[in-house]
């Protein structure tokens, strides 16, 4: 047991690990870094992408920034098991990306692979103070995507109670939380808005759960929305994050000192770079996270381009006990970028704004198309009955302040726009593509 900011003695899956000093912590990265070199050499398409590299050239971890990154393109061609490392018991699950863009992106696990997954869960789990006396709903899908799975598995390690409803059904999930009494929400990180509509459309009475603590990922999800959602449901959030080509959810988590999200680094080993020119950026500038993974089997990573925008905090021991670093949270993606009439700016940036606002959001969109006079920016925000109507004029000046951006700004009832059945759709890009 170690002490937290607050003082609170708090528990750890592995603590000999999680409290490594950042020597040895390193150690065991390097050691793990040559052993995955090792694996990935002995297949001919690794061994073609990284060259002579031999493990014997990583002599300390900052050797590991001379080989090539790794692009989602890649992995893409690759389907379905061009880069995959079959371990000697073969594979035993299969999961995948949705593939919207061209190929999936399919992930094998061998059992150890499955075995890895529900230990960095099971340390995710008791970050955000859940215990084997707890009752897990989890609300992300079953199947091909992998959220559904890796609360599972960390949950069983764990020896919490699990009830796994899987997606949608939101009035069903309601009265079983309600019901069985859960304790803890695992969702998309959009997810806690649609049971919060749905109770305010069918009385439901939110004060009757017992819930404590919701653990929200696989979108980007901005420190407004943690605190819209932390009061209607009455929890304490945290951040996981995670994604298919790392093998799920898992990778990294933000403990009850909220200062940042700690990287399990002695199974992912994380960077950040400039996403135009790929060098190394100092602690605290922000960049892209370039992700390797050291102890995957079915699927290795070796310095994959996430994409997504965050910067390292700090690498010194947290309030927690906690001695792997800690990054900011996710505060967008390089390819979500949208870029209109010259001005860049990430769909997270409205947000915030919007959120600013009494009554208005959280569901919004962000509407681009064309007509006779050119291209044109809508934002589509849904208000609260009663909302002064010059609202939107007070947005569409703070918009122009902050990012040069003078679009129209419509408001809309509470349920006017689509609700999409798994992630929120924030961007409608219905310009001609080039």
């Amino acid at each position: 047991m170690t002490a937290t900011a607050a003082g609170a003695p708090e528990a750890m899956f592995q603590p000999e690990i999680e409290t490594l000093d950042r020597e040895r912590l390193e150690r065991l990265v390097l050691e793990r870094m040559r052993a995955t070199l090792t694996r990935v050499r002995a297949h001919p398409a690794w061994a073609r992408r990284l060259g002579g590299v031999s493990p014997e050239d990583v002599r300390v971890p900052a050797d590991w920034r001379r080989l090539p990154f790794l692009t989602k393109n890649e992995l893409r061609d690759a389907y379905p098991f061009g880069l995959a490392c079959e371990g000697a018991a073969g594979y035993r699950r299969i999961h995948m990306s949705s593939g919207t863009t061209g190929n999936p992106i399919l992930n094998p696990y061998t059992a150890a692979d499955v075995a890895q997954w529900g230990e960095v869960m099971a340390r995710s789990y008791l970050a955000a103070g859940v215990t084997a006396t707890d009752v897990v709903q989890i609300t992300a899908s079953f199947g091909l995507f992998t959220g559904g799975f890796g609360f599972h598995y960390g949950a069983e390690r764990l020896g919490a109670m699990v009830i796994p409803v899987g997606a949608g059904r939101t009035l069903l999930q309601l009265r079983l939380m309600r019901d069985l009494r859960a304790t803890v929400l695992a969702s998309i990180a959009t997810y806690p808005l649609r049971l919060i509509e749905v109770a305010r459309d069918e009385g439901f009475d939110l004060s009757s759960l017992a819930l404590r603590v919701a653990i929200l990922g696989s979108e980007m999800w901005t420190d407004e929305l943690r605190a819209r959602i932390e009061r209607d449901l009455r929890v304490r959030t945290f951040d996981i994050i995670g994604m298919t080509e790392t093998g799920g959810p898992g990778l990294g988590i933000d403990c009850a000192a909220r200062v940042g999200i700690h990287v399990w680094e002695d199974h992912y080993h994380p960077e950040i770079v400039d996403p135009v020119t790929g060098a190394p950026v100092p602690d605290g500038e922000e960049g892209e996270l370039v992700v390797s993974t050291l102890t995957r089997e079915g699927l290795p990573l070796v310095r994959y381009r996430t994409h997504d925008v965050t910067r390292v905090l700090s690498r010194a021991r947290c309030g927690c006990g906690r001695t792997s670093l800690r990054i900011d949270r996710i505060r967008g993606r390089t390819d979500d970028m949208v870029v209109y009439k010259g001005v860049n700016f990430y769909p997270a940036q409205v947000e915030r704004l919007l959120l600013g606002h009494a009554g208005l959001g959280p569901e919004y969109q962000i509407v681009l198309d064309t007509d006779s006079g050119g291209e044109r920016l809508t934002v589509l925000v849904e208000a609260e009955p009663g909302v002064d109507a010059s609202v939107s004029a007070r947005v569409r000046q703070e918009l122009r302040d902050l990012l040069s951006l003078s679009p129209e700004v419509r408001l809309c009832a509470p349920g006017q726009l689509e609700r999409a059945p798994g992630k929120s759709i924030r961007v409608v890009d219905r310009r001609p593509q080039r």
